[in-house]
C-alpha cells in the first residue's frame, strides 16, 4: 500500500490539513497505529490520544480542532475510514457459488438467478430465494419462506417455515429465525404448548448477528423494521415490532409483543417487558430493565429504568450507603445513651 495523503483526502472528499504529498503504508487503530498509518477519530472524547499517536495522519469531524499531525476533516470519521479500508485492505472472502452437490434443494423451491447455496443446506419445499443471494453450508430453510435478492446467510443459520426476509439482509452464523414464541398456559397444574402459527418479517437492510433468536407471532408477524442492526446474542419474542433502524446490542432481550420505535438503542444485556413501547430515538442504557413504556427521545437506565438523570442520582447515593450506615449506628447509640440519661433522670 502506497497513497499520497491528497488521494486518501479525495476519496473522502475531506478538508486536508497537512503535506498532501505525504505517503501513507499503513492503516491501524489510533492507539496502534505507526508511522506510515493513517488512522481515525470518531468520538472527542478520546481527543487526547491525538497528542500521543504515532500515526501520520488521522481522519476527523470537522470540528476537531488543530493537531501537529495531519488531519484529513469530514463529516463522518467513521464513514470515511470504511471507505478507505476498502481502499487499501479490499474484502477478499470468497463466498460460496452455484449449488453445491451435496445441498438438498426441494424441486418445488423456487431459486432466482446467481444464488449460491453452500454444502449440506437443506432447502424445503415452497421457498423463494431471490438473485444474488448467498447461502453458505449447513442451513434450514423451510417450508414457503421466501428469501429477497442480495441476501448473505452465513453457516448454521436456521429460517423456519413461512418466514419473510427482504433484501440485501445479513444473517451471521447459529441464527434462529421463526423459532415458536414462548407461549404456555396452566391447565390443571400442567403448562400446556400455545401454538404459535404467526411468522417473522425481516426487512431490507438488516444485518442480524450470530446466535441471535427471533421468535414467530403467536397471530399475525413479529418484525424487525428497515435498517434494523442486531448485536450476537440477542433474544427478540414473539409479536415484537421494531421500527426502522434501531441499534440491538448483544445480550439483549425484548419480550413479546413490545414495540420499538425509529432509531431506538438498546445497549448491551438491556432487558424489556412484554406489552410496552420505547419511542422513537430513545435510548435504553446497558443492563437496564425497562418494566413501562419509555418517552421517546428519552435516556433511561438502571433497574428498574428510570430517567437517565434520576437513575444517576439514585446510584450516586447509593453508593454512600456504607457510609451512611456507620453514621446511623452511631447515631443509635448517641440516642440510646440519651434515652438511658433521661430514664436515669426521672
Amino acid at each position: 500500500m502506497r497513497y499520497k495523503l491528497k488521494e486518501i483526502a479525495d476519496l473522502v472528499d475531506g478538508e486536508l490539513i497537512g503535506d498532501p504529498e505525504a505517503i501513507i503504508t499503513g492503516i491501524s487503530g489510533i492507539k496502534e497505529a505507526k508511522e506510515g498509518d493513517i488512522t481515525f477519530l470518531a468520538n472527542s472524547k478520546y481527543s487526547c490520544l491525538m497528542n500521543t499517536t504515532k500515526a501520520s495522519a488521522v481522519i476527523t469531524a470537522r470540528d476537531v480542532g488543530d493537531f501537529h499531525k495531519a488531519l484529513i476533516k469530514t463529516e463522518n470519521p467513521s464513514v470515511a475510514f470504511t471507505k478507505v479500508v476498502g481502499l487499501v485492505a479490499p474484502n477478499d472472502i470468497k463466498h460460496p457459488e452455484g449449488i453445491h452437490p451435496t445441498a438438498l434443494v426441494s424441486p418445488q423451491a423456487k431459486l432466482g438467478k446467481n444464488v449460491s447455496v453452500g454444502a449440506y443446506t437443506i432447502i424445503e419445499d415452497g421457498s423463494e430465494i431471490g438473485e444474488d443471494t448467498v447461502i453458505y453450508g449447513g442451513c434450514y430453510i423451510g417450508r414457503n419462506s421466501k428469501l429477497g435478492k442480495d441476501c448473505l446467510v452465513y453457516p448454521h443459520v436456521a429460517i423456519r417455515e413461512r418466514v419473510e426476509i427482504s433484501n440485501r439482509v445479513i444473517i451471521h452464523c447459529g441464527a434462529v429465525i421463526g423459532s415458536d414464541g414462548f407461549g404456555f398456559a396452566m391447565v390443571r397444574g400442567i403448562q400446556k404448548k400455545i401454538p404459535q402459527i404467526g411468522s417473522v418479517l425481516i426487512e431490507d437492510d438488516v444485518e442480524i448477528g450470530a446466535n441471535v433468536t427471533i421468535d414467530r407471532a403467536r397471530f399475525d408477524k413479529t418484525v424487525i423494521g428497515q435498517g434494523t442492526k442486531i448485536d450476537n446474542l440477542v433474544q427478540i419474542a414473539h409479536n415484537v415490532v421494531t421500527g426502522e433502524n434501531c441499534i440491538i446490542v448483544a445480550q439483549a432481550g425484548v419480550s413479546g409483543s413490545t414495540v420499538l420505535g425509529k432509531g431506538v438503542i438498546l445497549a448491551g444485556q438491556a432487558g424489556v417487558v412484554g406489552h410496552i413501547r420505547i419511542g422513537d430515538k430513545a435510548i435504553v442504557a446497558a443492563q437496564a430493565g425497562v418494566t413501562k413504556s419509555v418517552l421517546p427521545d428519552t435516556k433511561v437506565s438502571g433497574y428498574p429504568a428510570k430517567p437517565h438523570s434520576e437513575a444517576k442520582r439514585v446510584n450516586a447515593c447509593i453508593q454512600h450507603l456504607p457510609e451512611l450506615y456507620k453514621k446511623i449506628k452511631v447515631l443509635e447509640a448517641k440516642v440510646q445513651e440519651l434515652e438511658s440519661k433521661l430514664n436515669s433522670n426521672g
